[in-house]
């Protein structure tokens, strides 16, 4: 029993030495992290922001020594969410996992915040755009589908989450290349793909990693990719750059940034803590594995300083603010927040 005993001991010693390796001491001897952390996900649960940053918690609560709780908070387009954490105390100890509606908020009219309130930790990926049909669908190729959208201009139906959405900047962006389709409105992402199930629609621009379950089952059909470089996954499906020749400037733009961020106001020691934590997290099995099996971008290896991540925030705030400006679809000028128009 006393040999027992010790064991128990000796085991409790060791997974609190090993639990506690990822502590650090902060300016004026503060330790940091010394309770649980709250990662605030501003949408809904199962999407490819919550699932990517609960891979990310995971990870980083190897390195930081104290469990990372990931809260769902989501409405008025990622808005609500980003409330909560500049609300809460800037101590490190809530931290916001968002995508790219906080470069869109302000143009929008959605709200006054924008990247600028927050310091990032890290950008980490991008999950791309890809074009899916009905399984049934006539079109074969993704010069299939152009080719009918060129020659029924404005009768090719397509899903999408409404305005300002990234699947609508992509509509956009086939505006601009001479493409005009039937744009349908839905409230989120898997009620697109259900309507392109239902034949409700003809195709629709989804996120790689919320279709890769009925590509695997055969239901969708993946016809192109909506980038400029193909995605290892599916080696032999073309991209929209391919086909579409000059495309390549609006296309090299990841349109959905998946970031981490903490309030601007979060002391610098802490934020040089979080950051040395991310980056480890990176070099994990577990997320090297996720990163892969997604076919997702990894930006964190592009953008590597806050500088980098910050020019990055405004380039690409510049082109999609004012692509929804010049579009009617943003009710606010991006000249009202100083954004300024890029040449692309």
């Amino acid at each position: 029993m006393k040999k027992q005993l010790v064991i128990v001991l000796v085991l409790l010693i060791l997974t609190s030495s090993l639990f506690a390796a990822g502590k650090e001491e902060v300016q004026g001897g503060m330790e940091y992290p010394k309770k649980a952390i709250t990662m605030i996900v501003p949408y809904g649960a199962g999407g490819t922001t919550d699932l990517t940053g609960r891979q990310l918690a995971i990870q980083l609560e190897k390195h930081l020594g104290e469990s990372i709780t990931v809260i769902n908070q989501g409405g008025a387009s990622g808005s609500i969410g980003a409330r909560t954490v500049l609300n809460a105390n800037p101590d490190g100890y809530t931290v916001f996992f968002t995508a790219e509606s906080l470069g869109t908020q302000r143009v929008m009219g959605l709200s006054e915040m924008s990247y600028d309130d927050f310091i990032p930790i890290m950008v980490t990926v991008n999950d791309p755009k890809v074009i899916v049909v009905n399984k049934n669908s006539k079109y074969n190729t993704l010069k299939d589908l152009v080719d009918d959208i060129m020659n029924r201009p404005g009768k090719v139906k397509m899903s999408y989450t409404g305005p300002g959405g990234s699947g609508h900047v992509q509509a956009l962006i086939y505006n601009k290349l001479g493409l005009d389709m039937a744009l349908t409105a839905y409230p989120g992402g898997a009620d697109c793909i259900l309507a392109v199930l239902g034949d409700q629609v003809e195709f629709t621009n989804s996120n790689f990693s919320t279709v890769t379950g009925y590509l695997e089952s055969g239901d969708l059909k993946l016809l192109g990719i909506s980038a400029n470089d193909r995605i290892a996954s599916y080696p032999e499906v073309p991209t929209l750059a391919e086909i579409l020749p000059g495309s390549e400037k609006y296309l090299g733009n990841p349109f959905t940034p998946l970031s981490l961020l903490v309030d601007k106001d979060v002391p610098s020691e802490v934020i040089e803590i979080l950051g040395a934590a991310a980056r480890k997290a990176t070099k994990e099995s577990g997320w090297i594995e996720y990163v892969a099996n997604n076919s997702l971008e990894k930006l964190y290896e592009k953008y590597t300083t806050e500088n980098e991540m910050r020019q990055f925030f405004s380039d690409w705030e510049s082109l999609v603010s004012w692509m929804l400006y010049d579009s009617g679809a943003a009710k606010i000028s991006p000249e009202k927040f100083g954004i300024k128009k890029l040449s692309y």
